[in-house]
């Protein structure tokens, strides 16, 4: 036997390795420039905003001072909530977008 261990196989599999560190190195490029990017989200009418980071972080909220009624909190509450999972929603969507890129469309556990 080889000593790659198969037969006809050894030169197959350091390409292969190599291509996977290649991608590896890629992914963790992409992934640096999706944490730092920043996506916003509005909500009734943009009298909310939301900004969160590819990370999944929660930058910065604005309120309108229009949607600011003490006798109707809930209101609001419902607002910046909405906002919130829209921008958190659009950093999940343009993750995965940006992954995808690199991966091909495989099913990388993780990614």
């Amino acid at each position: 036997m080889a000593k790659g261990g198969y037969p006809g196989m050894g030169g197959n599999m350091n390409n292969m390795m190599k291509q996977m560190q290649k991608m590896q190195k890629k992914m963790e490029e992409v992934q640096a420039q999706v944490d730092a990017t920043e996506l916003e989200a509005t909500s009734g009418g943009g009298a909310v905003k939301v900004v969160v980071n590819g990370k999944r972080e929660v930058l910065d909220i604005s309120i309108d001072q229009s949607v600011v009624d003490p006798e109707d909190v809930e209101m609001l509450q419902d607002l910046v909530m909405a906002a919130v999972n829209e921008a958190l929603r659009k950093a999940e969507e343009f993750s995965s977008k940006e992954m995808s890129k690199v991966t091909g469309g495989l099913n990388i556990p993780g990614m």
